[in-house]
């Protein structure tokens, strides 16, 4: 079904609206020079099947990177705490 929007605008809305609802705009949710910005690395263009948001490699937060492997072990840490719970 098409909705009318572009690969991109879904992406732009999620950045856009996540900004707002952290109250953190104007220093993020957009690229610009002098903004405060995480980054989320995909293995595929996003532009060509939005389901390539879902090929992480790494992710770069709070200026600390995290390759997949590290993304792995902090899911599966999450995943025996939540467990023990």
């Amino acid at each position: 079904m098409d909705a009318g929007l572009s690969p991109l605008d879904p992406l732009r809305l999620a950045i856009r609206s996540s900004a707002r609802f952290l109250q953190e705009e104007p220093d993020r949710g957009t690229i610009e020079k002098g903004r405060i910005a995480d980054l989320v690395l995909l293995n595929a263009n996003p532009l060509e099947d939005i389901r390539n948001t879902q090929k992480i490699a790494g992710v770069m937060a709070r200026g600390k990177w995290y390759d997949r492997k590290a993304l792995d072990r902090m899911l599966g840490e999450v995943e025996s705490g939540a467990g023990a719970a």
